[in-house]
């Protein structure tokens, strides 16, 4: 009777113990962050540079936005991180091409995918979105993190400080996940640049102390 009970002990142990490999769940409940896994170029493949398929110099000037990702000490440059990034087209709607597949139904087709390059740094371009039409929310860019030993995970949306959306009470709001996203757009002749550091496991719900 014993053995049995030392084996039920074992048996129960280890079925409340994460799986071999698996990523350590944090972040909480994340829609859409799925998305992160449906780049055309493999995850390790992936540069540090994205061009979205908005961008372009003839007409409206696209912005330009870098950054370092950082480890959770907030110093610690973080290679090999994958970000993944969407928004709305210039109508302020998530428009996705007549032959989307999976998220990019729903996110359209203004999206992107990077990977921290040794130095922790990213960088995208695109063109500034617009606003949900009939809607208070200011205008955004998603972002989802995926980071070695993690699940993905989203941190707070690129905004413009210049929106006047972007009220007193919307700021209140945001979580600062990641650190801040409001971003401030310097206008440098044929396009607009801007900056965000990312640190990993800032404000993140059950982010391990030991990353």
């Amino acid at each position: 009777m014993k053995r049995q009970h030392f084996i039920l002990f074992i048996t129960t142990l280890i079925s409340t113990l994460p799986a071999f490999g698996q990523d350590k769940r944090v972040g909480g409940p994340c829609e859409g962050c799925a998305a992160i896994y449906e780049s055309p170029v493999p995850a390790d493949k992936l540069d540090m540079f994205a061009k979205l398929p908005d961008a372009a110099w003839e007409g409206k000037k696209p912005i330009g936005i870098n950054g370092i990702v950082y480890k959770a000490d907030g110093k610690t440059p973080a290679p090999g991180v994958i970000l993944y990034i969407y928004h709305t087209d210039q109508t302020g709607h998530y428009t996705a091409k007549a032959d989307a597949k999976g998220w990019e139904k729903r996110h359209g087709s203004l999206r992107g995918w990077m990977r921290t390059n040794e130095k922790g740094e990213y960088k995208f371009v695109t063109l500034r979105p617009v606003a949900y039409p009939g809607h208070s929310d200011p205008a955004h860019i998603h972002i989802t993190v995926k980071e070695p030993g993690l699940n993905e995970y989203y941190i707070d949306e690129y905004l413009f400080a210049d929106d006047p959306l972007l009220t007193a009470a919307q700021k209140q709001r945001l979580e600062n996940r990641g650190g801040s996203g409001i971003l401030t757009l310097r206008d440098v002749g044929n396009m607009y640049k801007a900056e965000r550091h990312i640190y990993l496991g800032r404000n993140i719900p059950n982010y391990p102390t030991n990353q």
